[in-house]
């Protein structure tokens, strides 16, 4: 066995490796997704019932425009201080009790004191208004 016929079978292995790991890490997070839906849905039957209020997100279709409950009234998208932690988990958790199936990308501090949760993955809703007590106050 020559040396260019070694370091072409040592490629096809490495390449094995890479595509069987790959494969093995994208079933390991398909599940763990899955799971997470599924188990999140189970066992809030209040926030199951909200799931007909989010709009997946479809390429080519427009938004609706759609207001529920307060929006601040000098809200702006784009404004305000993205924060992390505690409280911007709690935040979190509350737009996503009240509109499940979305994903939060960033929550914002707003400069009344309260949280705008940014939901992707939506068509509605895209801005979720949390209280400082953590009370979904409404969405856009």
């Amino acid at each position: 066995m020559n040396l260019r016929h070694k370091i072409l079978s040592r490629r096809k292995l490495t390449k094995s490796v890479v595509a069987g790991a790959t494969a093995i890490a994208l079933a390991i997070g398909g599940y763990a997704i899955v799971d997470a839906i599924s188990s999140r849905g189970a066992s809030n039957s209040a926030a199951a019932a909200n799931v007909a209020k989010v709009i997946p997100f479809h390429r080519g279709q427009p938004s609706p425009a759609t207001v529920v409950g307060q929006v601040p009234a000098n809200f702006s998208p784009g404004t305000g201080t993205i924060v992390t932690g505690t409280a911007a988990d709690k935040a979190k958790a509350a737009a996503l009790a009240a509109y499940p199936g979305g994903t939060v990308n960033r929550v914002v501090l707003l400069s009344n004191g309260e949280y705008n949760v940014h939901m992707i993955g939506v068509n509605w809703p895209h801005h979720v208004f949390v209280s400082n007590s953590f009370q979904v106050l409404g969405a856009e």
